[in-house]
Order: structure tokens, then sequence, then C-alpha cells
């Protein structure tokens, strides 16, 4: 029935957007604090992929069940891909905190080049399966045919994830100093604020986040190869333009709208055209709103 077709498509772009916000929602916090565009953000997103299917291959001949296999593995590749963020900021960025935009931005394409490379001489260049780590879980009745259960696991990963990273910032200590860094990091300084720490703290906490969405995509999609963390990467960076970089909430409005729009254009009209209709839509929202769905305009201060 069409109907039914419509809610798969409806459910497979949410899917899609969601993984995406897990993704922008690192563009974002970074961009928003020191005004940085971390292209390298996919590569942590397939580093922590990679890890976790690597300790879930060695865990599976200890014979451990299979969600403390999931869980185990996945903390350890997210604290792992945490700690490739903290690493990266402090080699390839911090010693350019007072350069041009333009040599940061360099700095940021190469160290992606790098680890794409790293992880290809040290993988391989083809796919590779992803076993299935994500538990079943039952569908309600009417849902039945329109989505599935890795799915739904997908969208409540996404949604606590959102609401932990809300509360933290808006609660906790470490987010109020975030706040700070992002409306000025030289007040900041002044009232006692370690920035140099808020900053670290932020490539950590993103890293986090993109390497759930990469354990959480890889096992829906069953396969994985060193090149999906930076079409993954630009999408999501996409997202986050088109909901407004530097707005947590725009991040994951823009994810949603383009992971729509990728799974319309691909199940209406054609998978090959997925992604020029992503970019046709970011171009408009860019020529209609600059600043993005929800994004403010940025004040000159003089």
């Amino acid at each position: 029935m069409a109907i039914d077709y419509f809610f798969r498509l409806f459910f497979s772009g949410l899917t899609r957007g969601s993984i995406y916000a897990l993704l922008a929602l690192g563009y974002t916090m970074v961009y928003g604090i020191i005004k940085l565009i971390n292209f390298a953000h996919g590569e942590i997103y397939m580093i922590g992929a990679f890890t976790a299917l690597i300790m879930a291959t060695v865990f599976s001949f200890t014979g451990m069940p299979a969600l403390a296999i999931l869980v185990l593995s996945s903390i350890i590749a997210m604290v792992y891909s945490s700690a490739y963020g903290f690493t990266i900021e402090k080699l390839a960025y911090k010693p350019l905190r007072q350069a041009p935009r333009l040599s940061v931005l360099i700095s940021a394409i190469g160290m992606s080049l790098f680890l794409q490379n790293y992880v290809l001489l040290a993988q391989t260049s083809n796919f590779l399966p992803y076993p299935s780590l994500l538990p079943a879980v039952k569908v309600p009745p009417f849902l039945r045919g329109i989505v599935n259960g890795p799915q739904l696991i997908i969208f409540g990963t996404t949604a606590v994830v959102m609401v932990a990273l809300t509360l933290l910032i808006k609660f906790t200590m470490i987010g109020k100093s975030m706040r700070a860094t992002s409306q000025d990091r030289t007040m900041a300084t002044l009232v006692g604020i370690n920035v140099n720490k808020v900053i670290s703290w932020t490539f950590v906490i993103g890293s986090f986040t993109a390497a759930l969405g990469g354990i959480l995509i890889s096992s829906y999609t069953g396969q994985i190869n060193f090149y999906v963390g930076f079409i993954a990467g630009i999408k999501a960076f996409v997202a986050a333009v088109l909901g407004g970089i530097g707005s947590i909430p725009g991040a994951v409005l823009g994810s949603l709208v383009l992971g729509m729009a990728e799974a319309f254009a691909a199940g209406y009209i054609s998978s090959v055209y997925e992604d020029v209709f992503a970019f046709v839509i970011l171009v408009l929202i860019l020529i209609f709103k600059p600043s993005g769905l929800l994004g403010k305009p940025e004040v000159q201060k003089v």
C-alpha cells in the first residue's frame, strides 16, 4: 500500500537523520566554541565503528552473551575514539589556536586524510562484514512491516543522547563553562574558566557521540570500510549547516530534514539522486535563511 511505503520511507529517513544528528552534534559544539570545522570528525566515527568490530570479535571467543559483547565493545570503542578526539585537538588544532582560519582548515583536512589512510593500511580497502550487535526488540503490532527493531534502538539511543547532552550543557559546570567560552573566550578566561580544558572536553564529548553513531549504523547496515566516515562526516556537516551551525537543536533538526530528504528522494525518484536533493535543500535554505533553520545571524563585535 502507498501509505505503508510512505511510512517505511519516513522511518528510513528518521534512521538516517538520527545518525547524522549524533555526528552533527560534534561539528556544531566545536564550531560554537572555537569557530572551527573539524573535518576529521567523520574519521572518528569510522574509527569508533572499527574499534567496536575488533573488540566484538575478540569478546566473541570468550563465550560472553551478545548483550555483554555489545555493551563492552561499545564502551571501549567510544572511550578509545574520545582519546583520538582529545589527541587530535592537542596535536592539530591547539598549536594553531591563534593562526589564520585557513591554516586550521588545512590542518583539519590533513588530519582527516591521515586517519583515512592510517585505517586503510591497518585494515583493508574492501568492505568488511559487520556483525549485528543490536539486540532483538519487539516491534508494536501497528508498526510491523514499516519499522524494525534496530531502527527503534537507533531512535531511542539518539533521543537519550540528545536529552543527556542538553542536560549536561544546561545544568553541569562543564556545560556552563562551554556556554561561557562560546559567548566570549577572553571573558571566560578572566573569570577563571580553563578554556583549554573546556575545548578538550568538547572534542571528547563530540567524539564519544560520533563513535556511538558509527557503531549503530555499521551494525544496522552490516558492513564497513575505511571511507564511510568521510561520506557520513560530509553529510553531518551539511546537516549542521542546514540547521544552523553552532546550534544544538539546529543540528538535530537539520539532520532530520536531511535524512528525510534523502529517504523520500531515493524512494520516490531515484537513489542515484538522493545526494543531489539533499544539497539542493541546503542551497535553498542558505539562500533564503543564510544562518540556517535555527541559527542566529552572527553579530560582529566592534
